[in-house]
């Protein structure tokens, strides 16, 4: 018989073990969680480096996020889980206890998001309230697009300047064609009265 699956396609016994209501703790006999368990929900071997864990994350996490899901508690618990083994993989020292299985609950529970930027430079926080959006995803999008998006600036910008000196070359080459067209046509004018005069 197949496992029964989710609205996503997820088997439920691959979310209850890696989306529980506590998502890192030990399983159903007492033994330790797997340490695959977060490479696969993100879907990265364990052999990945960084960079391709933030970039499964970040591909998980837009794929997966409440807002784009809206209604959806599968989405919501795969998001949370999403972002909790990123807190775990993404930190060096975190994934080093991980691999090995001795992390503890209290360290799983308090890990935090870890950045690639020094603290000086992390950009303000979301505002929360009433009014302010869940999450910003202006600031998610200049955050993790953002080279990419000054790249096209500088492009856009390139672009335009090449369309106006184009542009200055075309008016500056009709105005010294329309002399030079005109001085010829005067030199052939007066070659035609001194040959009619003679």
């Amino acid at each position: 018989m197949a496992p029964a699956r989710t609205a996503r396609g997820w088997p439920r016994a691959l979310l209850g073990r890696v989306l529980p209501a506590r998502p890192f703790s030990a399983t159903a006999g007492g033994a330790p969680a797997r340490p695959a368990a977060l490479y696969e929900l993100l879907g990265v071997p364990a052999s990945a480096t960084q960079a391709q864990i933030k970039a499964a994350y970040y591909k998980q996490s837009f794929r997966w996020h409440p807002d784009r899901n809206a209604g959806s508690e599968d989405a919501a618990a795969r998001f949370t889980a999403l972002h909790q083994a990123y807190a775990v993989l993404g930190s060096a020292a975190l994934r080093r206890r991980y691999d090995r299985g001795v992390l503890s609950r209290e360290e799983l529970s308090s890990a935090a998001r870890p950045s690639a930027r020094a603290p000086a430079q992390r950009s303000a926080p979301a505002r929360r309230g009433p009014a302010g959006p869940i999450f910003d995803f202006d600031a998610f999008y200049r955050a993790h697009y953002g080279e990419q998006l000054e790249r096209q600036q500088l492009l856009r910008a390139l672009r335009q300047q090449r369309q106006r000196q184009q542009e200055e070359a075309a008016r500056r080459w009709q105005r010294e064609g329309l002399s030079e067209l005109s001085v010829v046509a005067l030199v052939l004018c007066a070659m035609m009265m001194l040959v009619s005069v003679e």
